[in-house]
C-alpha cells in the first residue's frame, strides 16, 4: 500500500469522525426541542484501488418511524376535536346551571320547584296580595332563566362561529409554513443538502395542522410533502389551497347554515367550493357540529320546556279571572275579523262586574252557531256595559265601558279564552323570547286566582266572583305536580312526565354529554400522550447514549490522527533519504 492510499484512507476516517461527533453534539445540544429527532450518520466503504476499503459518510438521517408518525397525526386530529368538545360541553354544564337536593339549585328544575311553592301557598291563601306577588316574581324569574340560559347557548354558538373563522386563518397559516418548508426541502435535496432538520420542522407544522383539521398526507421522491383533506380535497400540492370564511355579525337561535343561502352562517370554501359538511374532524369539524348540531338540539330541548311551560300557565290562567277582574283584556295572538273561530263548541260567557263580583250584566254566546271572530265582536257590542274590538296589531280586545267595572270570560275551562290569550300569563314562542304578561308583571293583583261562575241563568246583581274563590289558584298550583306530554325535541325522547322532570332530563342529558365528552378527552390525551412518548423513545435524543457515541468517536479521531502523523513522519523520513 503507497503512503499516498494510507493518507487517504487515514483522512476520510477522519473526516468520517468530524462528521459523526458533530452529528452527535447537535443531538446533544438540541435533545430539548420540541419535534428533534436523532440524526445518525450512515457510513459506507469505498475499495481503493489496492483492495482496502476506506470510510465515507453517505448521509445524514433521521431516525423516524414515518407508520408512527402518521398515528400520531391522526390521533392529534383527535385530540383536537376531543378538546373542543369538551371545552364547549362544560361550558354549556355550567350554563344550565347546579343541581342541589337542599333547595338552593340554580338550574331550571330547581327554580320551576320554587314557583310550585308560592303556587301552594296561594291556593291557600287566594286573597293574599303577598301571595300573588310571590308567584308573579317567582314565574318571572323562571322566565328570565329560561331567556338567559338560551342567551348562554347562542353565546356559545357565536362563540363557536367565532373560532371557526379563527381555526380557519390558523389553517392557512400552518399551510404556508408547510409550503415555505415543502420548498426548502425539495430544493436542499436536489442540491444533496442535509434537510433532516426542516423535515422535523414540517412534521410539527403537520402536526399544528392535524389538531385544527382531520387530514392525509403522503411525501413524494422529491422530498414534497402533498396534504388533502379526509374527504380528499387539497390543501397544499405544488400550493397552497387557503381556506376562506368569514364570521356572522350576529347570532341567535334563528341562525343556521345553509350551503345555498346568502344568511346566516355562510360556507367554509376551498378553491371556490363549500366544504362545511365534510369538514369532520379536529377542532374545525367540530366546531362546526357544535354550532349547527349538539348545540341547537339544547336550544330545542329549552324552547320545549319552555312553551310547554307556557301553554300550561296559560291554560290554567285562562280559566279564571282576577278579582276584582280588569276593565280590559287584550288578546295575545293575531287575528282578523274574518278569521273562523277557533273554539266551534260550547258557551263563550262574558260578565261585566263591580269590583265585588257582582254581575252588571253577563252575556253568553253559543259558539256553535257562531262562525267567525267577527261575530263573537259583534255579539259583545250588543251590551250596554261592555264593547270589543280589534286593536291596530291584530289582536282581540274586550273592555269594560265603565272604569269602575271589570270584564270576566268564562264557560267550557277557559277554551275561548285559551285560544285568543286572552288573560295569558307568560308571552313569546320560546325559550329565547319567554316572559311574564307585562299585564300581570305591572300588576300581581291581575293573577287569576278565581273563576266566573258558570252558574245557569246568571244574570245583573248576581255573585260572578265568589268571594275567597281559590279553584284557579288550586289549579295553578297542581299543574306543577301534573304529568303531561312532551314531544321529542334536540334528540331528547318525548315523555309524559311534571314540568321540573322535563327540566331535570335537559340538565341530565347536558351533563351525561358533558361528563363523556371529558371522559373521551383523558382518553384520547393519554393515547396520544401514549404515542408521543414511544415516537420519543424511538425518535427522540438519549443524551447518555450520544456522549458515549462522541467519546468513541473522539477515539477513533484520535486514532486516525495517529495515523496521519505516523504518515506525516515516514513521509519526512523519505524526503530526507532522497536528500
Amino acid at each position: 500500500m503507497s503512503l499516498r492510499v494510507a493518507g487517504s484512507i487515514a483522512t476520510s476516517a477522519l473526516r468520517a469522525s468530524e462528521v459523526g461527533m458533530a452529528v452527535a453534539s447537535s443531538n446533544v445540544a438540541n435533545a430539548g426541542t420540541d419535534g428533534y429527532t436523532r440524526k445518525i450518520a450512515s457510513n459506507t466503504t469505498r475499495d481503493t484501488a489496492v483492495g482496502v476499503a476506506s470510510v465515507d459518510v453517505a448521509s445524514i438521517r433521521s431516525n423516524v418511524d414515518q407508520y408512527l408518525l402518521k398515528t400520531i397525526v391522526s390521533a392529534t386530529s383527535d385530540l383536537g376535536k376531543a378538546t373542543t368538545r369538551n371545552d364547549y360541553l362544560d361550558q354549556l354544564q355550567a350554563a344550565l346551571g347546579s343541581v342541589s337536593s337542599d333547595g338552593s339549585g340554580t338550574d331550571l328544575g330547581s327554580m320551576i320547584d320554587a314557583v310550585a311553592d308560592v303556587a301552594a301557598t296561594l291556593a291557600t291563601s287566594p286573597e293574599s296580595e303577598s301571595a300573588k306577588a310571590a308567584v308573579v316574581q317567582s314565574v318571572s324569574d323562571l322566565a328570565e332563566s329560561l331567556r338567559n340560559t338560551s342567551a348562554s347557548v347562542q353565546a356559545l354558538r357565536a362563540q363557536a362561529d367565532d373560532a371557526v373563522a379563527t381555526t380557519v386563518d390558523s389553517v392557512n397559516a400552518s399551510l404556508t409554513t408547510l409550503d415555505d418548508l415543502n420548498d426548502r426541502i425539495v430544493k436542499g435535496k436536489a442540491l444533496g443538502q442535509n434537510t433532516t432538520d426542516l423535515e422535523d420542522q414540517r412534521n410539527e407544522a403537520l402536526k399544528a395542522l392535524a389538531t385544527n383539521i382531520n387530514v392525509t398526507y403522503q411525501v413524494d421522491s422529491n422530498g414534497m410533502m402533498r396534504i388533502s383533506t379526509a374527504s380528499g380535497k387539497a390543501l397544499l400540492d405544488s400550493s397552497v389551497h387557503e381556506l376562506s370564511y368569514t364570521s356572522a355579525a350576529s347570532v341567535s337561535a334563528s341562525t343556521v347554515y345553509s350551503a345555498t343561502g346568502t344568511s346566516g352562517f355562510q360556507g367554509i370554501m376551498i378553491d371556490g367550493v363549500d366544504m362545511t359538511n365534510s369538514l369532520t374532524g379536529g377542532t374545525l369539524g367540530t366546531l362546526v357540529t357544535l354550532r349547527d348540531k349538539e348545540l341547537p338540539a339544547q336550544q330545542a330541548r329549552l324552547d320545549e320546556l319552555a312553551t310547554t311551560l307556557k301553554e300550561t300557565l296559560n291554560g290554567v290562567q285562562n280559566q279564571g279571572t282576577a278579582s276584582p277582574p280588569p276593565q280590559t283584556l287584550t288578546g295575545t295572538v293575531a287575528v282578523s275579523g274574518g278569521d273562523a273561530l277557533a273554539v266551534t263548541s260550547g258557551t263563550l260567557r262574558v260578565a261585566v262586574t263591580d269590583s265585588s263580583g257582582t254581575a252588571a250584566e253577563v252575556l253568553d254566546i253559543d259558539l256553535s252557531t257562531t262562525s267567525t271572530l267577527q261575530d263573537v265582536v259583534d255579539a259583545i257590542n250588543t251590551m250596554s256595559n261592555a264593547s270589543a274590538s280589534i286593536s291596530a296589531d291584530g289582536k282581540l280586545v274586550i273592555a269594560a265601558n265603565s272604569a269602575s267595572n271589570g270584564v270576566a270570560l268564562g264557560g267550557d275551562g277557559g277554551a275561548f279564552s285559551t285560544a285568543y290569550g286572552m288573560n295569558d300569563l307568560l308571552t313569546g314562542t320560546g325559550a329565547s323570547d319567554i316572559r311574564i304578561s307585562s299585564a300581570i308583571g305591572a300588576n300581581s293583583a291581575l293573577l287569576a286566582t278565581g273563576a266566573l261562575s258558570t252558574a245557569s241563568g246568571l244574570a245583573a246583581g248576581g255573585t260572578a266572583l265568589a268571594s275567597g274563590d281559590g279553584s284557579v289558584a288550586q289549579a295553578l298550583s297542581a299543574s306543577f305536580s301534573a304529568s303531561r306530554g312532551f314531544d321529542t325535541a334536540g334528540g331528547l325522547a318525548g315523555r309524559t312526565t311534571t314540568l321540573a322532570g322535563y327540566a331535570g332530563a335537559v340538565i341530565q342529558g347536558a351533563a351525561t354529554l358533558a361528563a363523556a365528552a371529558s371522559a373521551t378527552y383523558d382518553s384520547q390525551n393519554t393515547y396520544t400522550t401514549s404515542l408521543e412518548t414511544s415516537f420519543s423513545s424511538q425518535s427522540g435524543v438519549n443524551v447518555d447514549e450520544e456522549t458515549a457515541a462522541i467519546s468513541t468517536l473522539q477515539s477513533a479521531y484520535e486514532a486516525a490522527a495517529a495515523v496521519m502523523k505516523a504518515l506525516q513522519d515516514m513521509f519526512d523520513a523519505a524526503l530526507n533519504m532522497v536528500q
